[in-house]
C-alpha cells in the first residue's frame, strides 16, 4: 500500500512514524516533508499547497491513501480534488474545512447551534470595530477571519493593545486577506484543553486529551507562537467534563455540519477553555493540531491507518479506537527569534539513540548535513508511567540535542503537575 501524507512539519512526522507501523503500507510519500524526516519516509519537493502537481503526483505514482494533514490545502480544497481523481482520502473537503477556515462561520456556526462559546461581535469595517473597542471589556480577544498560521488571535490587555491589533489586521493587513473580516470576543478564563476527535460524519471518537503551551517563554510571557511544547492527558479533562463535552459540544458540532450540508470527516480540534460556567469552545482546527499530535499519537495503541481509513469508509463506529494509560511529554526546541525573525541553516546534530523520539519541523540537508530550516525545529516527546517521569525523560533528551542559538522553554507541564497534585 502506498501512502501520502501532505505536509511538512513535526505534526507529519509524528503522523508518518505513526502509519508506518502498519505492516501493509509498503510505502510513504511525505509532500514536501523535511529533510529530518527522510529516514521515514520518500520527500517530493512539491508545496503543500499545489494541488494540480499533488494531484498529478498521487495519481502517476499510484497513492492508494492520501492524508491532507496542513489547514490551507483542506481548506483550499484538496481532499476535493484527490477525490475527484479516485484517490481516498483523510481529511475533511473544502465545505466542511471552513469551521477552521473562516472564524465568523464557526462563532455563527455555535451561536446558532448553542454549542457554548464566547460571546463575540464580527466586523468587516476597520472604522467600525475601533469604535467598539471604545466600550468593550477588557481584555478582549481579537481574531482574524482566516488562516494565520495560528498567530491572527491577539489577546489584547488594555484599548490601545486592542487598537493595535485591529489596526495591524484590517489596516495594515499583517494576515493578508484573512483580516479583512475579524472576530471581537469576551476573554474566556479558566484551564485550556485540546481535544482531537476522530468522526467520520456520525461517530465522534476522541483521541486523548493535551494541554498546550503557546507562549514563547517560561511563566507563559512572550508572544504566541504555534506552541512551545504539550502534555498528555491534560488532568483537567476529567470523565465529567469528556461526557459533559460529547454532549453539549462534539457531537453538537458533527450534527450542526451535517445540518448545513457540510458533513465534517477526518480529525476535528476542539480547543476548549473550562470556565465556570463549564467547557466552552474557543476554536475549531480542521485537523490535528501541531504540537497536539506530537504527544496523543505516541498513546495510541490501535492502528491509525486502519482508523483513519474507517473515518474514510464511514465505519467509525466498529473501528478500535485505544489509548495507553500513560503520560506523554513534548518539549519543542526552536531557533531563537522565534516566533518572529530567526537564523536559519545552523547545523543539527540529533544522536541516534533519541531519533526515535524526535518529530523534526524544520530541517533541511546542507552540504550532507542536516541543518535548521525553521521557527520550530524540532519536538521531543517521551512516555512513561507517570507525567513527571515523562517530563524528566523529554528534558533529559533535549540536553543531547544541539544546534546554536536553540532554545525551548524550561517549564512545559508545570501547570499540569500542579493540577494534579492539588
Amino acid at each position: 500500500m502506498k501512502v501520502l501524507v501532505i505536509g511538512g512539519g513535526g505534526r507529519e512526522h509524528a503522523i508518518i512514524k505513526k502509519i508506518k507501523e502498519n505492516p501493509a503500507v509498503e510505502a510513504i510519500y511525505a509532500l514536501p516533508g523535511n529533510a529530518g524526516m527522510a529516514d521515514d519516509c520518500t520527500l517530493v519537493p512539491i508545496g503543500a499547497t499545489d494541488i494540480p502537481a499533488i494531484v498529478d503526483f498521487a495519481v502517476q505514482t499510484g497513492i492508494d491513501y492520501a492524508v491532507v494533514a496542513p489547514d490551507d490545502p483542506l481548506v483550499l480544497g484538496c481532499v476535493d480534488a484527490l477525490e475527484a481523481k479516485g484517490v481516498a482520502c483523510f481529511g475533511p473537503r473544502a465545505n466542511a474545512a471552513i469551521i477552521e477556515g473562516s472564524k465568523v462561520f464557526s462563532k455563527n456556526l455555535m451561536k446558532q447551534y448553542g454549542i457554548p462559546t464566547a460571546k463575540y461581535e464580527v466586523f468587516s469595517d476597520a472604522a467600525a470595530a475601533l469604535a467598539y473597542l471604545e466600550t468593550a471589556p477588557l481584555p478582549t480577544v481579537i481574531k482574524a477571519d482566516g488562516l494565520a498560521l495560528g498567530k491572527g488571535v491577539i489577546i489584547a490587555q488594555t484599548k490601545a493593545e486592542a487598537t493595535d491589533a485591529v489596526k495591524s489586521i484590517m489596516e495594515d493587513k499583517k494576515f493578508g486577506k484573512s483580516g479583512d473580516s475579524i472576530v471581537i470576543e469576551e476573554f474566556l478564563e479558566g484551564p485550556e484543553i485540546s481535544v482531537l476527535a476522530f468522526t467520520d460524519g456520525e461517530t465522534v471518537k476522541p483521541m486523548v486529551s493535551s494541554m498546550d503551551h503557546k507562549r514563547a517563554l517560561d511563566g507563559d510571557r512572550g508572544l504566541n507562537t504555534g506552541g512551545m511544547g504539550t502534555v498528555a492527558p491534560n488532568p483537567y479533562y476529567t470523565e465529567d467534563v469528556a461526557d459533559r463535552c460529547m454532549k453539549e459540544i462534539f457531537l453538537p458540532t458533527v450534527a450542526a455540519m451535517n445540518n448545513e450540508g457540510r458533513t465534517f470527516k477526518g480529525c476535528l480540534y476542539f480547543g476548549l477553555m473550562l470556565t465556570k460556567d463549564g467547557p466552552k469552545v474557543i476554536e475549531y482546527n480542521c485537523r490535528f493540531g501541531d504540537p497536539e499530535t506530537q504527544v496523543v499519537l505516541p498513546l495510541l495503541e490501535s492502528d491509525l491507518l486502519t482508523i483513519m481509513q474507517s473515518v474514510t469508509n464511514g465505519t467509525l463506529k466498529d473501528a478500535e479506537v485505544r489509548f495507553s494509560d500513560r503520560h506523554a511529554a513534548c518539549v519543542i526546541m526552536a531557533s531563537n527569534g522565534y516566533p518572529q525573525a530567526y537564523e536559519k541553516g545552523l547545523p543539527l546534530d540529533i544522536p541516534d539513540s533519541v531519533k526515535p523520539h524526535v518529530f523534526v519541523a524544520g530541517a533541511a540537508m546542507k552540504d550532507g548535513r542536516l541543518v535548521t530550516n525553521g521557527g520550530r525545529v524540532l519536538g521531543v516527546t517521551a512516555t512513561a508511567d507517570t507525567l513527571r517521569d515523562a517530563l524528566n525523560s523529554a528534558y533529559a533528551m533535549v540536553q543531547t540535542i544541539h544546534f546554536d542559538n536553540a532554545f525551548y522553554r524550561h517549564d512545559i507541564g508545570q501547570r499540569a503537575l500542579q493540577a494534579k497534585e492539588a
